[in-house]
């Protein structure tokens, strides 16, 4: 998975699994673009990354998760819900702002 944190007046935590980097997905008007300039950070263990989720939880955070592991992850760590992910082109994706 790639992790990348951007530090702007909060933070953004852009989350994707690996093979999902520089592809678009489009379902009718709706398109996910996992553009490499956003996503692309750190890659790091699945367990790495529910560390990361788990610690920035706590923050005034934003996160952007793309991928069935990375969303998974994230319910997992209980910053998402299972019912608030949605599915475009059969990839799960999920935006938070806690």
């Amino acid at each position: 998975m790639y992790v990348n944190i951007i530090d702007s007046y909060r933070k953004v935590i852009a989350i994707c699994d690996s093979e999902l980097i520089g592809k678009r997905f489009e379902e009718g008007i709706c398109q996910l673009d996992v553009k490499e300039s956003f996503f692309k950070g750190e890659e790091k263990t699945e367990q790495e990354t529910l560390d990361i989720m788990i610690d920035m939880k706590k923050e005034d955070a934003t996160f952007n998760i793309m991928g069935d592991k990375s969303v998974a992850l994230a319910v997992q760590a209980g910053i998402v819900a299972e019912e608030n992910v949605g599915k475009i082109a059969g990839i799960s994706y999920t935006l938070i702002l806690l």
